[in-house]
């Protein structure tokens, strides 16, 4: 395991160090570290894109946790009625994870533009007055963004909850059946409580998904209008490559690992005590 450990440690946690270090220097276009402390941090929590930046992702994020999970649970439960095609169902609903963010956004650009889009489609269709502008709106453009994340992720979030539904005890439901309780009170009551740890796994996986996104903004809004559509990561790379501002964008790029450790730890505590009880 030696080359694996020494390969991780140098290419993983070498350069975590190493941006830490940055991040705490006066590096501009290029290292320098001449040590400034937290300066810029503090920077960085006072500039307003970084502001914008968090904003966003805090509205992507819980939009796209909380629908993406209900979704992938309602489609789970359709699936799990044991319907016709079913192998069909779960490949048509799993495929769009399989295409890069690139190709997504690319797709939902298009699909959102008004004037090639869904809006110019409803319009040749005798409704001249329709209006779904949102991708070229700084208010709604980020809704636009969830909506293209959520058609990408939730066949996957699907499949979590689908395999977690084919475990829950049957015997248990057969009973509640036999008692008179209804399916909606079944669901509610027994099989989803069952699954609480795939809501656990699966929210994290989003979180952290949501917390990478730079692709899907990249190539689908250009961070766009303007800078209305700017995410920690978007944020991070513009800094760093193409305004010369390497220790700034070293703490931000900081402040997403913070992040994702905030999102990571909870889940490995939670589940400590599971895999404690199944030992």
């Amino acid at each position: 395991m030696s080359p694996s450990l020494i390969t991780l440690s140098v290419f993983v946690y070498g350069f975590i160090a190493w941006t830490v270090l940055v991040s705490l220097s006066a590096s501009k276009m290029v290292p320098d570290f001449t040590l400034v402390g937290l300066e810029n941090y503090w920077k960085l929590w006072r500039f307003g894109p970084w502001r914008l930046a968090v904003g966003n992702f805090l509205v992507f994020s819980v939009l796209y946790v909380a629908i993406g999970l209900a979704l992938g649970l309602f489609l789970a439960i359709l699936i799990d009625q044991r319907v016709r095609a079913e192998s069909l169902w779960r490949t048509v609903f799993l495929y769009p994870i399989a295409l890069s963010f690139v190709v997504t956004g690319v797709v939902w650009r298009w699909i959102m533009n008004p004037t090639i889009g869904v809006e110019r489609f409803v319009r040749d269709l005798g409704f001249p007055n329709f209006e779904f502008a949102w991708i070229s709106d700084e208010r709604l453009v980020v809704y636009t963004l969830v909506i293209a994340g959520l058609w990408q992720v939730a066949g996957f979030v699907m499949v979590l909850f689908l395999s977690a539904l084919r475990g829950v005890d049957g015997e248990i439901i057969k009973a509640a059946s036999l008692d008179g309780a209804r399916p909606w009170r079944i669901y509610l009551s027994i099989i989803v409580p069952s699954i609480w740890p795939v809501f656990l796994s699966a929210g994290a996986i989003l979180v952290g998904m949501a917390l990478k996104t730079f692709d899907l903004v990249i190539v689908m809004t250009q961070r766009g209008p303007g800078s209305s559509s700017e995410f920690p990561a978007t944020f991070m790379y513009d800094m760093a490559f193409r305004r010369n501002q390497l220790g700034i964008g070293s703490a931000s790029a900081v402040m997403i690992l913070v992040a994702a450790l905030i999102i990571a730890l909870p889940a490995l505590l939670i589940g400590a005590p599971d895999r404690d009880r199944n030992k």
